[in-house]
């Protein structure tokens, strides 16, 4: 039975082969041109951005405006900076640089002074803009430390397995994260690409799961999606879902107990990222002591287990 296809909001519009829609890190496989000025939020932008790339923008701004004061310096005079004489020019420009980096933290050695107004106005100034600059910097780096992440973790591979007398798509999650995750949610689309008026057209398609929520997750949960005569992958084989360029898209929404927020992950698997006639192996286990024992690297793990016949 065709199921009714929706556009979630990627678009049904379809041009060219593309790569996939959500990339292994969750993030849409969108890429975005032609800014403007008005679409530069630098604190968002600082928010989310790779943490290598937060600490090297932290560290070039730093460098570089003590550059710039480091240059004010040396152009007003160096008999202005008291203590800051020396034999080559280089060597006064580093004095220069070290005294903005002393002035801009408030760390004040001392070693070397501002002489005259026009320099100590441009060494308050510099004070100023530190303390107001080091408060963002702050703000930025607690704010990414203290974000709530679903911190989720999925099976490399989905798989077709055994199931009731025929078969079911089936991925495994698992919590990598210290804190709890309560209430969880699962939705999963399938996305094809198909032929429509001579066009080809995305199509999506809820898939209907054996059970869309749990309580708890201490320990793993697998999702499983029945394939039975009313399910969009009845009667399909790998070559289908390769020509169809199938994905199936993942949402998961939980609650976590230690902020008392929701989160959310997201996710996706490939035609070529399902492992057919497959079943996965159990991981976690009893220890000698009655306690659950839960191997992290066994979420994924698979073992072979065919299919009965249609």
């Amino acid at each position: 039975m065709d199921q009714p296809s929706f556009d979630p909001g990627l678009t049904q519009q379809y041009s060219a082969r593309l790569r996939r829609t959500i990339n292994k890190d969750g993030e849409f496989n969108v890429r975005r041109r032609g800014f403007t000025r008005r679409d530069l939020h630098a604190y968002l932008f600082l928010i989310h951005v790779r943490w290598h790339s937060f600490l090297g923008f932290m560290f070039g701004g730093f460098i570089g405006v003590n550059s710039i004061f480091a240059v004010i310096y040396a152009g007003i005079g160096i008999q202005h900076l008291h203590g800051a004489q020396a034999p080559t020019s280089w060597e006064r420009l580093l004095n220069c640089f070290f005294f903005s980096a002393h002035t801009l933290t408030t760390v004040g050695y001392g070693s070397i002074w501002p002489e005259g107004v026009l320099a100590n106005s441009i060494a308050a100034f510099e004070a100023m803009l530190g303390l107001m600059g080091f408060a963002v910097a702050t703000g930025l780096l607690v704010a990414r430390i203290s974000r709530v992440s679903a911190r989720l973790g999925f099976s490399e591979s989905a798989i077709i397995a055994p199931y009731g007398g025929g078969s079911s798509l089936q991925f495994r999650l698992v919590n990598r994260g210290l804190s709890n995750l309560m209430e969880l949610q699962a939705r999963v689309l399938l996305m094809t690409v198909e032929e429509a008026d001579g066009r080809l057209q995305r199509k999506y398609t809820g898939l209907k799961l054996e059970r869309e929520t749990v309580l708890f997750l201490p320990l793993t949960w697998t999702v499983v999606h029945p394939i039975d005569r009313d399910s969009p992958l009845y009667g399909k084989t790998a070559a289908d879902l390769e020509r169809l360029q199938a994905e199936f898209l993942i949402l998961i929404r939980a609650v976590n107990d230690t902020f008392s927020q929701s989160v959310y992950a997201r996710y996706s698997y490939r035609y070529d990222e399902i492992v057919w006639g497959a079943r996965f192996e159990p991981a976690f286990e009893v220890d000698d002591n009655g306690d659950l024992r839960l191997e992290l690297d066994k979420v994924g793990a698979v073992a072979r287990a065919p299919l009965e016949p249609a």
